[in-house]
Order: C-alpha cells, then sequence, then structure tokens
C-alpha cells in the first residue's frame, strides 16, 4: 500500500484538485473543461461554501472530497453533503476512498453535525460497496425527487 496524506484544501492548493475534479465529472458524463473547474472549486472556497479535502502520494493528488454545509430542520442540526468523492484509476484498491470519508467523518464530529449525507448511482456499485463497508446506511424512508429550472 502506498502512503498517502490527507489534507485540507486551500486556495494555494486547488490548482492540483482542479484535474481530479475534472475528471471527476467526466466519469459522470460532462465535457472536460479544466478551466470551469478550477473557477468553479475556487469560488467555493473563497465563498466559504465547500471543504475539500485532497489525497496526495508524494507530490502527486490522488484523490478528493467535496462536503457542502447544511441543516436539518426536523432535528434542528447541521448536516454534511459529500457531494464528491472520487480518487484516480492509478490510486484505487490503496484506501485513498476509506480514509478520505473517515476525514468527512471528522469534520462532522468537529462541527457538532448530526450526520453526513450522500447520494449515488443506482449503477455505481463499487461506491455503495464502500459506503457500506465504512458503515454508511441507505435511506429506505425517503424518496429524493429534482425538479430541473
Amino acid at each position: 500500500m502506498s502512503k498517502f496524506t490527507i489534507s485540507q484544501a486551500t486556495d494555494n492548493t486547488i490548482q492540483n484538485v482542479a484535474p481530479l475534479f475534472d475528471e471527476y465529472r467526466q466519469f459522470y458524463g460532462q465535457p472536460a473543461d479544466l478551466e470551469r473547474a478550477r473557477s468553479f472549486l475556487k469560488d467555493r472556497l473563497a465563498r466559504g461554501e465547500s471543504v475539500i479535502f485532497l489525497a496526495t502520494q508524494g507530490d502527486r493528488a490522488v484523490g478528493f472530497a467535496q462536503l457542502y454545509p447544511s441543516f436539518s430542520s426536523l432535528s434542528m442540526s447541521r448536516i454534511w453533503i459529500l457531494s464528491d468523492l472520487f480518487v484516480s484509476t492509478s490510486s484505487r484498491k490503496q484506501g485513498v476512498a476509506t480514509a478520505l470519508l473517515e476525514e468527512c467523518k471528522r469534520l462532522a464530529i468537529h462541527t457538532g453535525a448530526k450526520e453526513l449525507t450522500l447520494e449515488t448511482m443506482k449503477s455505481n456499485l463499487t461506491a455503495q460497496r464502500l459506503y457500506e463497508r465504512c458503515g454508511w446506511k441507505r435511506d429506505d424512508i425517503f424518496y429524493t425527487y429534482h425538479l430541473v429550472v
């Protein structure tokens, strides 16, 4: 297993996250656009709208997780939405995703959040197995609806 480190991304390290973010978006069928990816991430950080964790092996970025803060009205508590989790193909099966999930959990505990939440495609069985192995539970009470505007 290769050694890797997890750190919180900053304006100075966002250029290392952007190529991974662009690759993540392409995985989900979006066109490549590295400059727009970089700009989007910089804006999220500058506005305090997300927290991004970056996994590196040496000086190479190998994975990231991006979370957005939110709240639960019913429990009147903070929650974190794990919007994005991605590990480069060459660094998979080395514990990077598990370490990123653990860092997300530490953030939730540190900020007094009630829970972490995420969505994944029904066809992404590999991710589902990872989440379940790490203690995440699939919701069987609520449906998710979207309205495209």
